[in-house]
């Protein structure tokens, strides 16, 4: 069953075309990633799933409705979106923050109830933030700081997460880190998670479904072992490679091609009359 669908979606800016008449359909309870170079539409394209970017032609389709004639609570309630590298006033503590994932069930004049804090303390719990409610958001580590932004569409409570580019300016550990916990959100919780990756690897680790984008509609889709070839990355990357099998979880894992140290080495042997390095 799929939750989220999009039909014959055109998405542009001006006379400028960055998405023409795509298709695609998110299946529900699963992580699906979108793959692809930059500036072919990645980002857009998740931005018109959440609402806020309006179609040129075509639509998005949220739990069998139109979400253009959806109120914006309602869309809310069903799913939350992360943009990439967000920003938050000076000084907010993460408590603070988290609590603005509430904003969509909150009514005029109705006060803070025990359901909000709840979800709150919850979102806390489920991102390993809780001893840090109380430092300002701006004071942490790139890692914990993203966490606090996931802690936040936790407490809006939707099924749905979208998230652009989770990773972007982490090093290894916080982007292992990071995807572990949207994985086991999944696991745990059953959502349906929706991300941009540029690591093709991490991508095929972590992803029940990938869809490819190039030249403004879907190349491919399916699963990373149905998916993900030297073919494939070949057209959409311009790029050069092996795919081997990750020794550890068995999902593709992709090798590019390109000089590096050791063919370097390997010229200079070939090659005496060359410099050694």
């Amino acid at each position: 069953m799929d939750t989220l669908t999009a039909n014959n979606l055109t998405l542009g800016f001006g006379d400028r075309i960055i998405i023409d008449e795509l298709d695609i359909s998110i299946p529900k309870g699963e992580i699906t990633v979108f793959i692809g170079p930059n500036g072919c539409g990645k980002s857009t394209l998740l931005r018109s799933l959440a609402r806020l970017l309006k179609p040129k032609d075509g639509s998005v389709v949220l739990n069998g409705q139109n979400i253009a004639k959806m109120r914006t609570k309602e869309v809310a309630q069903n799913l939350s979106i992360l943009p990439q590298s967000p920003a938050s006033p000076e000084g907010l503590t993460v408590y603070e923050l988290v609590k603005q994932g509430r904003h969509p069930y909150r009514k005029m004049m109705k006060q803070w109830s025990q359901e909000d804090e709840d979800a709150v303390l919850r979102a806390l719990e489920d991102t390993n933030m809780r001893e840090l409610m109380n430092e300002p958001v701006d004071s942490l580590s790139g890692g914990q700081r993203q966490r606090a932004w996931i802690a936040l569409t936790l407490a809006q409570e939707t099924d749905i997460i979208l998230l652009d580019e989770p990773t972007t300016y982490l090093d290894l550990t916080h982007q292992i880190d990071v995807l572990d916990l949207l994985f086991e959100l999944n696991e745990k919780d059953n959502r349906t998670i929706i991300m941009v990756l540029h690591d093709l690897n991490l991508a095929s680790r972590y992803a029940h479904h990938i869809i490819a984008i190039k030249d403004k509609k879907v190349y491919a889709q399916g699963r990373p072992e149905d998916t993900i070839s030297s073919e494939l990355v070949s057209d959409v990357f311009r790029m050069r490679c092996n795919i081997a099998c990750d020794p550890i979880f068995g999902t593709p894992m992709c090798i590019p091609h390109g000089r590096g140290r050791n063919c370097a080495i390997k010229e200079s042997m070939n090659n005496p009359a060359s410099t050694a390095l």
